[in-house]
């Protein structure tokens, strides 16, 4: 069996196992709250744009910091609806998008970073709590799979620098029967898992509760700062507003030197109807860590309350223009690649059927973590390019957020991570033409057993490999 998922499955079992499946996010199939339409004219101390994770922390942090300030949240479709309901719902502690990647750019404070992160974690999981959301948080941990000879050299070298716990073949067996594994690494403190939309959901119920003002389609067009205060048009009203928190994710930025910080780059994700007791038997996971993959083109996975497997991941597709599309979330290529990677990593599931096939696109930016900034003369906080590693650190940024509009120095506003920004991508066609040659280079280290080409090696060198 091709570890590296070029093994055969039957396409009739692909195409089975895909034919009932609903083209929608699983996670929103469910009845949602709503809330309304912003009515006309208002005057508030803070708005935020988005109506994601980042914007809804903003808000409920700045109404938890100070009760008087008047907070309004705006959201141009339903609150939770893109990236903060289309995910796997991954809570991880890095800050960084990964150990390797926050060693690899801020070897300084990476201490630090790792610090923060794990408190965020922490403090995230404390929070929920308090406020009694219902977000089905369950703190499993995380387990690293090899599936390739020299993925376990990495996973070796991980648990030696401290990073968690090695697993032998054995041992990875005993926890989630897959032929596909060679070793694993398991985290115990650094990753919980969450139904990601209801997390959105019950962070608005916790903004209103708060005394935040919600609108949903809401469309932030243009942000005016000319006078006094600013001022953000929505088509219909004004919002008149003394300080604004901008976290607009993927989606076209308001200040327009952001539009070029970010690209769009769709993930595509599967979830099986729920799973018998049989079914589980035949594969163990009963202590349900969440589950990702070596390679640079990776998979990850987990369980859900009721027992449905949610796999994503692999293929991670930017279309030409950075433009963000529905249309880009039918891929049919990408939905049976991964039912049959799905087939290979568990065949002893060939009687599983998959209910939901869904797509989302991630902000994504050239040091694949956040990057913040101020703007109006400090009166414009914004954060982007979380490139799918945001559940978590989104709270860590909006807290970064607020410390900025502030104007008071916090540990948070003195990290480099967060006072320096990365280089933009370059504009079309030089962006296309880059980022698919990262990608295809990617793909070749990956059947090349981790060897990295001229391309990636000079990438890495100016700071700009993906190494996480």
């Amino acid at each position: 069996m091709d570890t590296v998922f070029d093994g055969e499955v039957d396409p009739a079992l692909v195409e089975r196992s895909l034919a009932g499946s609903a083209h929608e996010p699983m996670w929103l199939d469910m009845e949602r709250p709503s809330y309304p339409r912003l009515p006309g004219a208002i005057t508030c101390d803070l708005v935020v744009v988005g109506g994601g994770y980042a914007g809804l922390w903003s808000a409920l942090h700045a109404a938890r910091r100070n009760p008087d300030q008047r907070v309004v949240l705006i959201e141009a479709n339903r609150m939770g609806w893109a990236a903060s309901g289309r995910n796997g719902g991954f809570v991880e502690a890095s800050i960084t998008h990964g150990a390797e990647n926050g060693k690899t750019r801020w070897a300084g404070e990476f201490d630090t970073l790792q610090a923060m992160g794990l408190e965020n974690l922490n403090g995230m999981q404390d929070e929920i709590a308090e406020l009694g959301l219902d977000v089905q948080w369950q703190r499993t941990g995380m387990l690293a799979v090899a599936t390739e000879p020299h993925q376990v050299t990495w996973l070796q070298e991980s648990a030696e620098a401290g990073e968690g716990r090695l697993l032998d073949r054995s041992e990875i067996q005993a926890e989630v029967h897959s032929p596909t594994y060679l070793a694993g690494l398991f985290e115990a403190d650094t990753c919980a898992i969450v139904h990601p939309a209801r997390l959105a959901f019950e962070l608005a119920r916790a903004c209103q509760e708060a005394g935040v003002a919600i609108y949903e389609h809401t469309n932030a067009r243009a942000l005016d700062s000319g006078g006094a205060a600013l001022r953000i048009d929505t088509g219909g009203a004004v919002i008149t507003a003394r300080q604004a928190v901008l976290a607009t994710n993927v989606f076209p930025h308001l200040l327009r030197r952001n539009r070029l910080h970010t690209v769009p780059v769709y993930d595509y994700v599967l979830s099986t109807e729920p799973l018998s007791d049989a079914q589980l038997d035949r594969i163990g996971w009963r202590n349900r860590q969440g589950i990702g993959d070596c390679a640079n083109q990776f998979h990850y996975y987990r369980l859900t309350e009721d027992n449905r497997i949610v796999w994503g991941g692999y293929d991670a597709v930017y279309h030409f223009g950075r433009k963000v599309n529905p249309a880009y979330e039918e891929r049919p290529e990408t939905y049976r690649r991964l039912a049959a990677h799905f087939f290979i990593t568990f065949p002893q599931l060939d009687d599983v059927r998959f209910s939901h096939r869904w797509a989302g696109a991630i902000d994504t930016n050239t040091r694949f973590c956040a990057h913040w900034g101020l703007a109006r003369d400090g009166r414009v906080a914004y954060v982007n390019g979380f490139t799918g590693l945001g559940v978590g650190a989104a709270r860590f940024a909006a807290d970064v957020c607020l410390d900025l509009l502030s104007g008071s120095s916090t540990p948070r506003t003195e990290l480099e991570m967060v006072r320096r920004k990365p280089p933009p991508f370059p504009p079309e066609p030089l962006a296309s033409i880059g980022i698919q040659a990262t990608r295809w280079s990617l793909d070749r280290a990956d059947h090349s057993a981790g060897r990295r080409n001229l391309l990636l090696r000079t990438l890495d060198a100016v700071g700009l490999g993906f190494d996480s």
